[in-house]
């Protein structure tokens, strides 16, 4: 039985409360003509459940129709057909919905605004280590449209260590999505200068590091110690790595599902956005910025986070920690 549609349009209520009451009249006319041990009687057996389902049941409306899983090719059709959008993000044409698998992909609206992958979801392609040209041996796992550091028990960037773009850029909003396991440490580096010496928690020289950048940081905060060091919480998940500390009230989820990570850079301007809200904002080279700088591991770094541009980094801290969904547009705000 296929509803007018004035059953499921505003206004339609009435034609809505008739359309449920149709099973019980079907089901009295086939009473009157059942048989015991027949197959009308099955049938009027099965017909009185459905019906009784239907006209009780919360939200089992006629004309109610199911959302339709999204297969990946028709995504406007989709949305027409009621695929329910989960978040916007402003501006940005990415739209993150619960039922579609759109992983390592554009859709035609984030390609008419813009965007485009930093990584294909294949190959390392676009990609290299920060301490050579080619991508590191070991350390790294591409399986199933996801890009995973390896756990490795040693100390963070020493087994694979952390990789980046080929590409440098200046005015840019990228996003990314990233999954932590139990205890894990990693970060999202941006305008990353791999030429500079890495440097010890102390801000001294060392032999073996992760490149210098501004950092998102990566982390488990309820059981990685580095979320309670530092100054005021400025380890934490989405906070400026040994800078600024992310908004105490945003909102990381469970480990072992996907966030989201945005990072906009425009000229001096900089955002972290965390699972679509905005964590922190600042200006770099600003009085404010140069105090935080001097107060942190970095102040040994002159013009520390002030470079003209530089390398996007996903960090290799010794722990699990997968990416997805890498994009980029150049920014314009």
């Amino acid at each position: 039985m296929t509803p007018p549609k004035d059953a499921t349009a505003a206004g339609g209520r009435g034609t809505l409360e008739c359309q449920r009451w149709r099973p019980f009249v079907l089901l009295i006319w086939l009473a009157t003509r059942a048989r015991r041990g027949t197959l009308a009687t099955m049938r009027l057996h099965h017909l009185f459940g459905l019906s009784l389902a239907a006209f009780v049941l919360p939200g089992a409306d006629y004309g109610q129709q199911p959302v339709e899983p999204f297969h990946g090719k028709d995504l406007a059709g989709w949305e027409q057909r009621g695929g329910k959008a989960k978040y916007s993000v402003e501006g940005s044409g990415i739209v993150g919905t619960s039922a579609m698998n759109t992983a390592n992909r554009l859709t035609p609206q984030e390609e008419a605004a813009g965007w485009r992958l930093l990584w294909d979801g294949k190959t390392t392609e676009g990609w290299r280590s920060a301490r050579a040209e080619t991508f590191p041996a070991q350390g790294w796992e591409i399986k199933d449209g996801v890009l995973t550091v390896l756990a490795s028990g040693g100390p963070g960037s020493a087994p694979g260590g952390d990789i980046i773009t080929r590409e440098r850029y200046a005015d840019f909003e990228m996003m990314a999505d990233f999954k932590i396991t139990k205890g894990a440490n990693s970060g999202i580096k941006y305008f990353v200068q791999p030429n500079l010496d890495p440097i010890t928690g102390a801000g001294a020289k060392a032999a073996v590091g992760s490149a210098i950048g501004l950092e998102f940081q990566v982390l488990d905060d309820a059981r990685h110690p580095d979320a309670k060091a530092g100054r005021d919480g400025n380890r934490t998940m989405g906070s400026l790595y040994d800078l600024i500390p992310a908004a105490v009230g945003k909102t990381p989820n469970p480990i072992g599902e996907w966030n989201t990570a945005r990072i906009l850079a425009s000229g001096r301007h900089v955002e972290h956005w965390l699972n679509g809200v905005k964590v922190l904002e600042y200006e770099r080279g600003s009085e404010a910025f140069r105090r935080l700088v001097a107060q942190s591991k970095f102040k040994n770094i002159p013009g520390f986070g002030e470079w003209p541009g530089g390398h996007i980094l996903l960090q290799d801290h010794g722990n699990t920690v997968s990416f997805r969904n890498l994009k980029i547009r150049h920014s314009t705000r």
